[in-house]
């Protein structure tokens, strides 16, 4: 696992919107990328058996839990993608994501999550730096604040916590 941790005290600064800080409630946005949609049966010993539709639903207690507004969304297209990571940042929604296999070449989805000012967070279930040599590079990673990896399912709750925890941070 890798979770990057920005700059101590420079989280608050870089992400505060007026968006931000008119939202009454912590508010993120969980994306899911192309090919997730066939969790549970899409090589299984690789991703695991959990379903996207576990996952969603241990995502939902878990932001009810924290006291976080979750919106769920799974997109194949990289266009929706890059139109869903837009209007979280003009709602002032962190960003969970998992790209999936943009992760490796989607330089127009990098752009995106650079043009947005929340907190955004790199999900993958697999350790993508101990698999095959051309899922070892991430053009995502430079734009968002922290990546969780290597955890199958757990990887999206431990990355919600951390982006309710930015919330947090901005917040107070």
């Amino acid at each position: 696992m890798a979770v990057r941790q920005p700059a101590k005290g420079t989280v608050a600064r870089r992400h505060k919107t007026a968006a931000m800080s008119e939202a009454r409630a912590k508010s993120i946005v969980v994306l899911h990328g192309p090919n997730l949609n066939a969790l549970g049966t899409r090589e299984p010993e690789t991703y695991g058996t959990a379903t996207l539709e576990a996952i969603n639903a241990q995502l939902s207690k878990l932001g009810e839990e924290l006291g976080a507004e979750v919106f769920i969304q799974q997109h194949s297209s990289e266009g929706a993608l890059i139109d869903a990571i837009h209007a979280a940042g003009e709602r002032g929604r962190a960003i969970l994501i998992n790209p999936g296999a943009y992760t490796h070449y989607s330089y127009a989805l990098r752009d995106a999550l650079a043009a947005v000012r929340v907190p955004k967070i790199e999900i993958h279930l697999t350790n993508i730096y101990a698999r095959e040599s051309f899922r070892r590079r991430s053009v995502i990673a430079p734009v968002v604040d922290g990546a969780v990896f290597g955890f199958g399912a757990a990887s999206y709750l431990l990355g919600l916590r951390a982006a309710a925890a930015m919330l947090d941070e901005i917040r107070d």
